[in-house]
């Protein structure tokens, strides 16, 4: 091991290979639920530099574990407690290599900050419309192994639709070129899409060429109290109607993850009175007079239609910052209250009603007392459906009591509708196992023959997706 860190040293520098010291920044994930031991923390400067550490790993035996800004929720992005992995950060690589006005393309590397992407194309007069809570610390790269989600993917998909073309380290330490900027390009399978959602257990993805979108010359955002879930998803349905691919967004939040927003969050305003079910919905157009008069007329005949029982438009873009912040500051609220269980999960808008209420009588009568944190992107189909332990219980001996036994009733209920147990988050190492029960065997058969075949020695991101 000393051999291949004197040789790591020589290929990245020795200010860039950490190996003593506190390295719990890397070490631990996000939600501080795993924590591992790497041999060292290699930050390359390059794709050259990225290259020729996966090859030293490889003559050495040696396996990767690619990391982004360490913000997911699966723990697929940290090293086992082995003390033998290499963890591999793209943190120094964020040049920006190319903004395309005419061509609506941006090429950046992986390690960029989603923020400063967005920054850039709107500095253009430009949209880069991939969003999410961790955006100010997240990384394109990981975004684009987790095909990230977010809260604009009502309009514009997913990370993967918002990718054109990929440069990756392949696990021989080869560089695949493929940062097309082509929207159309019918030659053969395509690798990009096979290794977007990934989670770097087939190769190392070190830049990306993106789609940028106009930047519309409006936005308007509000937020209506609904006294159901079915008035919600009555709600989407006539604004998707109405406002068509003007509508961007469309978040939903149960009374009860609002009210911990506001318990540990107690200076963030909350406009309306406490509802049953909280909408924030976001509208694009090409005017602010337009996009206004579109919002209040939806909202004027929900409310008058009983869908709606109070709405308030924001007034300036500081007022529709601080409706989203009170949307995102949920996942923090959580945080402060103490471990929960996490379900990310995705259904046919036209089940969740159902499955809401079904799941909150079957759950509270498995465990009295429990609190159900419901929230997420109603519009595209996406709750993140949390648990937390009942009020004064420990939240460890919680997890440690219900969580199998929850997720697995939450799961089948999600599956008996057509849905799937992970809509954004991934599978890393904590939905390995329910990836290999729920899954067919026909697509797991499939996916360990891609994996065979690009990683025949394992070395990628090994234990994480994909089990031995």
């Amino acid at each position: 091991m000393t051999t291949l860190l004197d040789a790591l040293r020589a290929t990245v520098g020795a200010a860039n290979v950490l190996h003593d010291g506190d390295l719990s920044a890397y070490e631990v994930d996000w939600r501080k639920r795993y924590r591992g031991r790497a041999l060292a923390v290699v930050r390359p400067g390059s794709t050259a530099e990225v290259a020729a550490v996966v090859r030293l790993c490889r003559e050495h035996g040696t396996s990767l574990v690619p990391q982004g800004g360490n913000t997911g929720l699966v723990g697929g992005g940290v090293p086992d407690d082995s003390g033998r992995q290499v963890l591999l950060s793209l943190g120094r690589m964020q040049r920006i290599r190319q903004i395309d006005a005419d061509n609506l393309t941006l090429t950046a590397e992986a390690g960029c900050v989603l923020q400063t992407l967005q920054q850039a194309a709107g500095e253009a007069g430009l949209l880069f419309p991939l969003s999410l809570a961790a955006e100010g610390s997240c990384t394109i790269g990981g975004n684009l192994a987790s095909n990230a989600g977010g809260t604009q993917v009502l309009r514009y998909g997913n990370a993967r639709e918002l990718c054109l073309g990929l440069e990756v380290v392949t696990p021989q330490g080869e560089v695949w070129d493929g940062l097309s900027g082509l929207r159309k390009d019918n030659t053969g399978y395509d690798l990009r899409d096979l290794f977007i959602g990934s989670e770097g257990t087939l190769g190392v993805i070190t830049a990306a060429t993106l789609k940028l979108h106009p930047r519309p010359g409006a936005t308007m955002t509000a937020l209506a109290a609904c006294g159901s879930i079915e008035a919600c998803v009555a709600l989407l349905r006539r604004a998707r109607q109405r406002l068509d691919a003007g509508l961007t967004g469309f978040e939903v939040m149960e009374r009860f993850a609002l009210d911990l927003v506001a318990k540990h969050f107690s200076t963030l305003p909350q406009p309306l009175p406490a509802a049953r079910w909280t909408v924030l919905l976001e509208l694009a157009a090409p005017d602010e007079a337009q996009a206004r008069a579109l919002l209040e007329a939806v909202l004027g005949e929900a409310l008058e239609s009983g869908e709606v029982d109070d709405a308030v438009v924001a007034e300036s873009l500081a007022q529709s910052q601080a409706l989203w912040h009170l949307r995102e500051s949920i996942p923090l609220a959580q945080a402060e209250e103490g471990l929960n269980i996490k379900n990310d999960i995705a259904l046919p808008v036209s089940a969740i009603p159902g499955f809401v209420t079904e799941m909150a009588d079957t759950l509270r009568a498995l465990v009295p007392g429990i609190r159900l944190v419901t929230f997420g992107h109603l519009g595209d189909g996406n709750l993140h459906y949390n648990l937390q332990a009942p009020q004064g219980e420990s939240a460890a001996a919680f997890l440690a009591q219900h969580e199998a036994a929850l997720n697995q009733r939450v799961y089948d209920a999600v599956m008996a509708r057509g849905g799937s147990f992970s809509a954004e988050h991934g599978i890393g190492a904590l939905k390995r196992g329910e990836l290999a029960r729920r899954k067919s065997p026909v697509a797991l058969g499939m996916m360990r023959a891609i994996k065979q075949a690009l990683d025949p020695d394992g070395l990628m991101n090994p234990g994480r997706l994909l089990g031995p």
